[in-house]
């Protein structure tokens, strides 16, 4: 089956910035695929690039193997959903649903009838009399995809589209959508900058940096099996030990990170233990974070552990401690020093 997204060595510049640098990716027909970096990484300009809106200085796009270079954004089977929702404000709510339909000479009745449908679908029935002032945050946003998803496109392409909205409609608003797109079944290429929405709705995602992908795989690969330090630290929290500390450490020169939920305090029967001093302790309501500077000047290492325990359970700074934690518990970084 064809890649109902592909591109190969894709680049694009603006002077003397190179935004997108000779990327190669495929996103799979029907999947929900989130492009993950910071500001900066090339991730909008790809969805740019996707949808039309920019053409490659070099390079190969294709939609379900067909090569869209040159064809206008208009001629390409694709809708975007941008953040600020770019609704009209002087038009219903069902209108503004329904407005790709004018557009191509659709009856009002047939445009009626869609549109309502659509509005159905995002829970926003009986709402299509209404102006856009007159919604939510989240309303509004719901909106906005009933009206990308109306004309029925083979792709999706959504920018940051749920960075207005505050943290508790936010999580809402990812599990409506990842259930939508399931119930729809069109594929969907998500931008963002945020980990959670990237680890927490997408099938698979590229993890972006300076114009290129660092990695590509599920939520649960890139977050247990980061290839790259950047990875590593990028998607949550790491400890990036090189490969010298790791000799001293283990007795192998590999870099590798170490996620701070996987070392233990006081283990027993680690395959690695060290000792050290803890010099910071911060709380996190459900989580604390301890910093501790490890001995013999093997630098400082991050550990997160859960507040199940009790408050008077927490070690304080100053207090000599003593961690570990199993050796597949270091992932060994590709861009780092060592072998």
């Amino acid at each position: 089956m064809q890649p109902a997204v592909r591109l190969e060595s894709v680049s694009r510049q603006f002077g003397a910035i190179r935004a997108v640098d000779g990327v190669s990716l495929e996103v799979r027909d029907g999947e929900f695929f989130a492009m993950l970096g910071p500001s900066g990484s090339g991730k909008t300009t790809c969805l740019r690039l996707i949808a039309g809106f920019e053409e490659p200085d070099q390079g190969e796009i294709a939609l379900h193997g067909q090569s869209v270079l040159g064809v206008p954004p208009y001629d390409r089977n694709i809708n975007t959903v941008f953040q600020d929702y770019a609704l009209f404000p002087h038009m219903r709510v069902l209108d503004n649903v329904a407005y790709g339909l004018m557009v191509k000479g659709v009856s009002k009745p047939e445009r009626q009838r869609r549109g309502e449908e659509m509005l159905e679908l995002v829970a926003l029935g009986g709402l299509g009399e209404r102006r856009p002032a007159e919604l939510s945050g989240g309303q509004r946003q719901r909106v906005a995809l009933a009206r990308a998803l109306i004309n029925r496109p083979e792709v999706l392409l959504l920018d940051e589209p749920l960075g207005a909205l505050d943290l508790k409609l936010r999580q809402q608003m990812q599990s409506e959508l990842k259930a939508l797109q399931r119930k729809v079944g069109i594929t969907f290429v998500y931008v963002t900058h945020d980990q959670d929405e990237a680890l927490g709705m997408s099938d698979r995602l590229a993890v972006f940096n300076h114009g290129r992908i660092e990695q590509v795989g599920t939520p649960e690969a890139i977050y247990e099996h980061p290839a790259t330090a950047f990875v590593a630290g990028f998607v949550g929290a790491a400890n990036i030990v090189d490969a010298e500390t790791a000799l001293r450490l283990t007795g192998r020169r590999q870099a590798f990170s170490l996620r701070p939920e996987r070392i233990r305090i006081a283990p027993e029967g680690a395959d690695v233990v060290v000792e050290g001093t803890v010099t910071h302790v911060r709380y996190h309501g459900a989580s604390t974070r301890i910093e501790v500077a490890l001995a013999a000047g093997c630098g400082a290492l991050t550990v997160e552990r859960p507040n199940d325990a009790g408050i008077g359970s927490r070690p304080q700074p100053g207090a000599p401690i003593r961690l570990g934690w199993p050796r597949n518990a270091m992932q060994p970084l590709r861009d780092q020093a060592g072998s």
